[in-house]
């Protein structure tokens, strides 16, 4: 389907006026000419009224709807919480309220059901804008395809509009706070509805029989990629790879090579409803490690994400003889299926549930006439505690993505009577791909992080791994997918959507350290307002009536049950279904490769003490200096006139007051040294030595501020002490003026005495010279006639 007519289906009605006019576009482009071949000459005007539409009206039309709606979107929701406030209220003090302040049931009834009506609208309109941006991303990106193909020969366009894309928020706007404040309004609207005090489990409670993984994905650049392996190596070891069964591992081991197969048909339709994140949306794969040469075991993996954004997987190890047939249907891993009949019988529940996964892959294949259309390799270093799955970290390198095709049927990518390149591995090739067609690779500029925390891990396990998150060495990417990657750059032509981190691969990622701290703050502070909003209405009732996990067991603050559902569950930790013939345990770790609904990195490390009263509250590295801005506190919350630090007795442990008491007496000990001198300096001196006399009373000037300022210094640092304050006890002014004095005494000493030094060998030499005369003229007289 050409784009123009997926642009109008695909347009809101009451949004029509608002969206990219790509048809605008195309006739600037003059394409009527082109196609009747007299395309005439394409000059510096032609080119300045193209860009000027495109980038200064067009992108700026689309941003600024884009920027205006979500406000209005975000208004919207502070009403309903308004409006919810005062039902909520009063049932917080129901027992204090009169008769006369409460609302009559009819009335709240109403209240909760037109609150329930306004949400359904803002959630329709929030599903509209993320589709309105991203059908407008790809018309931008399309145009200037389109632009660049057919006058790019002197002008290249797409260039400067990654560029622009990059900065604008339009394509990169996060939903996920407003989501959260929806999820927690229409929780509370169900309850009082309902008339049931309706509580969802974190995921720790629900099932404790399983541990769930929160997942963030980052890019790193090539310059910091160094630096961020030795930050992870000081907390993590590197998990050693061992494609053999020995349990000897050497060292030398390297990290392995991945190889991921990807299928789908030539509508891309997995493709496109993974980029759209429909429900029910799958996707499906062919890994293996190392080279086909070397007999490694070859997996079939089916991910499909559910309602409620949770991904299930299936998946089973299949040989390298037995995958084509498999793919055309002439083979259902029969031989698998009798030896886990003869090892587990025939009534077994392995047996069903391989004979289950193995009918479904295939069905999956045969429905939706699937192919392999991709093939991305990688190399994977992953770092983790063995025995501890706490935290699970790896780092993708080498990145590259092939076309495995067989689309042209005149000069198919890969023979299409097989299942896998054979030129590229019969021949062991290995990353670069050198050997590989310019338009059938692409190579990925950045490694690709990957952070898995457990849901029950502690706040001590993970504060580094917030800071390294918050850190100037990553750039945040939720949501990256190599499948989508591998489409979006080798497939333009087939498809008419686009990932929003394109744009990205554009632009330099390198952010400076206090740039990447201030990114971090300002999102903490609209997370935290954010909040601050939701418990508006939620505050005065208690925790467990409105929160559905105010904390789970584990201490970890859930606010909303939509961030814990969204913990992307692997292997032990998710709801995946591994049908395995024999007994040997996969050593690599699973690739994730985004399904599932990413958690925000932000809720991570919401641990109890004073993060969970203070979730703007920052260890980082580059938050030491810095805190949150003062927020707008939320009605019925007053700032306390003392803090919870300041009540009950002052205890300082002694060594703090004796620290003080030791600056204090060598302070004292300096100006009593300083004033010693000066007196001996005074004393020793003539009457008439001037000079010596006024340098004794400069050091006495000198001691006596000493002494002042160490006491003056003493006094201070204990009510601090006292008082419990937190500003910086050091003070740098008294010992650089101590300093100063004295060099300037010392300088002058030198300075008088060297004058006096020199006045004194003029008058010698003076007496000398006269003395010298005078015994010459006597001599004169002396002499006989």
């Amino acid at each position: 389907m050409r784009f123009g007519k997926t642009l109008r289906s695909s347009i809101y009605e009451p949004w029509k006026g608002n969206y990219i006019d790509y048809s605008k576009l195309k006739s600037l482009l003059r394409e009527e000419e082109i196609a009747d071949g007299n395309g005439g000459k394409w000059t510096d005007d032609d080119e300045g009224r193209f860009v000027e539409e495109l980038v200064n009206v067009q992108l700026e039309k689309v941003n600024s709807f884009q920027v205006e709606t979500y406000k209005e979107l975000r208004e919207r929701t502070a009403k309903c919480e308004s409006r919810l406030e005062v039902i909520a209220v009063p049932q917080a003090e129901e027992k204090d309220a009169s008769e006369g302040t409460k609302l009559g049931k009819d009335e709240k009834d109403s209240t909760l059901r037109e609150v329930e009506k306004e949400l359904d609208s803002i959630s329709k309109d929030i599903n509209e804008l993320e589709k309105y941006s991203r059908i407008n991303y790809t018309g931008f990106l399309k145009a200037a395809k389109k632009h660049d193909r057919r006058r790019g020969s002197n002008y290249r366009v797409r260039p400067l509009l990654q560029v622009r894309l990059a900065a604008l928020p339009f394509n990169s706007e996060d939903y996920s706070p407003l989501l959260y404040r929806l999820s927690a309004m229409y929780s509370f609207v169900r309850q009082n509805l309902n008339g049931s005090t309706e509580r969802s489990l974190s995921v720790s409670e629900s099932k404790n029989v399983e541990h769930r993984y929160i997942s963030h994905k980052f890019f790193i650049h090539p310059d910091n990629l160094l630096e961020a392996k030795t930050y992870i190596l000081r907390r993590l070891p590197v998990l050693v790879y061992n494609p053999n069964t020995s349990k000897v591992v050497e060292g030398s081991q390297l990290d392995p090579t991945i190889t991921s197969l990807y299928f789908d048909n030539p509508k891309f339709s997995l493709y496109t409803r993974k980029v759209e994140k429909a429900a029910g949306a799958s996707s499906l794969r062919l890994r293996w490690f190392g080279q086909l040469s070397e007999k490694p075991e070859l997996l079939f993996e089916k991910k499909t994400l559910g309602d409620s954004d949770d991904s299930e997987e299936i998946r089973f190890p299949i040989k390298e003889k037995y995958v084509m047939p498999f793919i055309k249907g002439d083979y259902k891993m029969e031989k698998s299926v009798q030896k886990l009949r003869d090892r587990q019988g025939d009534t077994s529940v392995e047996v069903t549930e391989f004979e289950k996964t193995v009918n479904d892959i295939q069905q999956f294949i045969k429905e939706l006439d699937l192919q392999p259309v991709l093939r991305a390799n990688y190399t994977r270093t992953a770092f983790q505690i063995p025995g501890d799955d706490r935290v699970r970290i790896s780092i993708d390198t080498n990145l590259a993505v092939i076309r495995e095709d067989s689309l042209d049927v005149e000069r198919p990518c890969r023979d299409p009577e097989d299942w896998h390149r054979v030129d590229i591995d019969n021949i062991e090739m290995e990353f670069p791909f050198t050997g590989i067609k310019k338009g059938e690779i692409s190579r990925f500029p950045y490694a690709i992080l990957e952070i898995k925390v457990r849901n029950d891990a502690k706040s001590k396990a993970i504060e580094w791994v917030e800071e390294l998150m918050s850190s100037h060495l990553v750039r945040e990417t939720p949501r990256f997918s190599k499948f989508i990657q591998g489409i979006a750059s080798l497939f333009e032509d087939y498809i008419n959507t686009f990932p929003f981190w394109l744009s990205f691969l554009e632009t330099d990622i390198r952010k400076d350290p206090e740039v990447a701290f201030q990114e971090e703050q300002d999102k903490k502070a609209k997370r935290v307002a954010d909040e601050h909003a939701v418990g508006s209405f939620m505050g005065g009732k208690s925790a467990s009536s409105f929160k559905p996990a105010t904390a789970s067991p584990s201490g970890r603050v859930a606010a909303f049950p939509s961030i814990e559902a969204s913990a992307d569950r692997n292997g032990r930790n998710g709801k995946a279904r591994t049908a395995r013939p024999d007994n040997d345990d996969v050593t690599e770790d699973h690739d994730s490769d985004d399904d599932g609904v990413q958690a925000d990195r932000e809720r991570i490390g919401m641990t109890s003490g004073l993060r969970s009263l203070f979730p703007s509250f920052s260890t980082s590295k580059y938050a030491r200096r810095h805190r949150e801005s003062t927020v707008k506190l939320p009605p019925g919350v007053h700032e306390p006139e003392r803090w919870i630090k300041d009540a009950g007795p002052v205890r300082v442990e002694p060594k703090v007051w004796l620290a003080n008491q030791r600056t204090f007496i060598k302070w004292m000990h300096v100006s009593v040294l300083l004033a010693t001198l000066s007196l001996s300096l005074y004393n020793g001196a003539g009457k008439s030595n001037n000079i010596a006399r006024s340098l004794g009373v400069a050091y006495t000037l000198i001691a006596l501020f000493a002494g002042a300022w160490g006491w003056w210094m003493y006094i201070k640092r204990s009510r601090m002490i006292e008082q419990r304050s937190g500003k910086d006890f050091d003070n740098v002014l008294g010992p650089i003026v101590v300093c100063l004095g004295l060099v300037i005494a010392l300088c002058l000493n030198f300075g008088f005495k060297y004058k006096a030094a020199k006045s004194h060998v003029d008058k010698q030499e003076l007496y000398n010279y006269t003395a010298e005369y005078l015994l010459r003229t006597d001599n004169n007289f002396q002499r006989p006639l």
